[in-house]
Formats: C-alpha cells, sequence, structure tokens
C-alpha cells in the first residue's frame, strides 16, 4: 500500500510577513546610502505583496 506523502505546513505566519517587513524598512533607512540598500528596497516591496 503506497502511502501519500506529507503535507508541507507553512514556516511562516502571515502575521510573520509584517514584522518581516517592519524590520527590513528600519533596516533600509540606516542603509539608505549604501549600494546594498536597492536589495533590501526591492525585499521590502516584495514582502508588502506578500503580507
Amino acid at each position: 500500500m503506497a502511502s501519500e506523502p506529507t503535507r508541507s505546513r507553512a514556516v511562516f505566519s502571515t502575521e510573520d510577513f509584517g514584522l518581516f517587513k517592519e524590520a527590513v524598512g528600519a533596516h533600509l533607512c540606516r542603509i539608505a546610502d549604501e549600494p546594498r540598500s536597492a536589495k533590501f528596497s526591492n525585499l521590502y516591496h516584495r514582502l508588502g505583496r506578500l503580507g
């Protein structure tokens, strides 16, 4: 008898994405003048679409 694979569970909750966005936004303010701030800005906007 073949068993079905276990269903994967979400690692993060919807609320977590709001917290991540807040933390990334705060960090983005601190590094605004650095070249890598563009990567954090993109992450901030992607998190906004999720939460």
